[in-house]
């Protein structure tokens, strides 16, 4: 009789949890339905448009089209700080900033912590002589603060017309200090190939060792890579530095074919990958194959490396094709497509995400060196302002002479290694008796 009880009570206790599992089952499907319901969310959207049109108190200042741009604008911003809607002006100005120049600082930007963050400043702009550097923050811009700005909005102020000027406040993160600057806007055009001394001439070192180095990826950098590498090799190069160091990117075929003058013809670059098939591509390295013949090759590396660079620098090195040196690298490896609307509006969208040739992800995670070289803040400053052409020369002589004499160490490092690889691999052969000697099996002596 006991038995009889104790198990009519466990069936019960069972039932009771079927029943109440079941019930939050259903209730949980039901939630997940309403969250994803087409129908529901349109009417809940439809409701709150109408009642901001019939109740805000300056709704009679509003149009449909208001509301809806307002609607979409919010709604891209939640996705990622990538993508954006974009209303027809504003689309008629981005289709003619890269059919022409414009005037700017000479900065790309990014949000990065929630803080409108400074990839890279180009060369030979006004950001850069200006001694803007990778990671700082931009918090003011013509003393409006940036907070709640996104990176589209700020863009559009920072851009302007050539030889007027704009104000921007930075907090640099290593030091937690803020620091105002006046820019004065500039046609940003620049060389994208150049020597170690910031020209085209492309000169050997002593050792032999070549340097040239990328500061975007334009449209002719595969091409102008390519006539220094020849330069280069005529002269007799043993080793080449190709420095992507504060690079913050570009067009990514041209990725593709500044790895291709690396590669033998047909090896893997990168993937794109995305929800949609039609974002997944495979693009491998094509041209004349690698026309160093395996001469060894460092890649530096830092955090204003971006996008472009990113790939290249992963590429080369999870194929061993080179070595990455320097400090881990920005991490911005997304896709953004251009879809334009019936009403000449638009959409930049995130679609899809860069892979290196092992499928390691670049979005948000950027290239780790194989050999880790830091530097500081100041140090980044002063060889920019060795690089740049006319600044050093302008400061007083007692800041000149300090900056004169600041190390490029992470080059030194580049430097050292190569001449390393050059002598191991360009030992002088042993005599013939020698190896003969080596080679020769040796005799072993049995005790009797």
């Amino acid at each position: 009789m006991r038995r009889r009880v104790i198990y009519g009570t466990v069936a019960l206790v069972l039932a009771v949890n079927l029943f109440i599992g079941a019930r939050l089952y259903h209730l949980h499907a039901a939630q997940a339905g309403e969250k994803d319901s087409v129908y529901q969310n349109m009417e809940l959207f439809s409701l709150v448009m109408e009642k901001v049109r019939h109740d805000y108190v300056d709704g009679q200042k509003l149009t449909y089209q208001d509301l809806v741009y307002g609607a979409l604008k919010g709604m891209l911003n939640t996705l990622d700080p990538h993508s954006e809607f974009m209303e027809p002006e504003k689309y008629k100005e981005l289709k003619s900033d890269t059919e022409g120049a414009f005037g700017g600082l000479g900065i790309q930007i990014s949000m990065k912590d929630n803080f409108i963050t400074v990839i890279a400043p180009m060369e030979d702009t006004p950001a850069y002589k200006k001694g803007i550097l990778s990671g700082d923050r931009i918090i003011k811009i013509d003393g409006k603060t940036t907070e709640k700005m996104g990176v589209p909005e700020a863009v559009k102020i920072l851009r302007g017309e050539p030889g007027t000027d704009v104000k921007i406040s930075v907090l640099r993160p290593s030091s937690g200090q803020v620091q105002d600057y006046t820019i004065t806007r500039a046609v940003i055009n620049v060389d994208m190939v150049k020597d170690v001394n910031g020209k085209k001439e492309f000169p050997l070192s002593d050792n032999k060792i070549g340097y040239v180095r990328l500061t975007q990826f334009g449209a002719r950098v595969g091409e102008d890579l390519e006539s220094a590498l020849k330069k280069l090799q005529k002269e007799g190069m043993q080793g080449l530095i190709l420095d992507l160091r504060g690079n913050p990117g570009g067009l990514l075929e041209q990725a593709v074919e500044v790895c291709g003058e690396f590669l033998p013809k047909g090896e893997l670059v990168v993937t794109t990958e995305g929800r949609n098939h039609a974002q997944n591509s495979i693009h491998r390295a094509n041209g004349h194959g690698d026309i160093l013949h395996n001469t060894p090759v460092v890649v530096l590396v830092n955090f204003g490396s971006a996008s472009a660079s990113e790939i290249v620098a992963g590429c080369l090195q999870d194929l061993k094709r080179a070595v990455v040196l320097g400090e881990k690298s920005f991490g911005k490896g997304s896709v953004q497509s251009i879809l334009e609307l019936p009403d000449h509006s638009a959409l930049r969208l995130t679609t899809a995400k860069y892979y290196t040739p092992s499928h390691k992800v670049i979005h948000e995670e950027g290239i780790t060196p194989d050999i880790v070289v830091p530097t500081t803040d100041e140090q980044e400053r002063d060889l920019a302002i060795q690089r740049t052409p006319g600044v050093l020369e302008s400061l007083p002589d007692k800041e000149r002479q300090r900056i004169a004499k600041t190390r490029d160490i992470q080059l030194e490092r580049a430097m050292d290694l190569l001449k390393g690889i050059t002598l191991f691999t360009q030992r002088a052969p042993l005599p013939e008796d020698r190896v003969a000697k080596l080679s020769a099996p040796k005799q072993e002596t049995v005790a009797p």
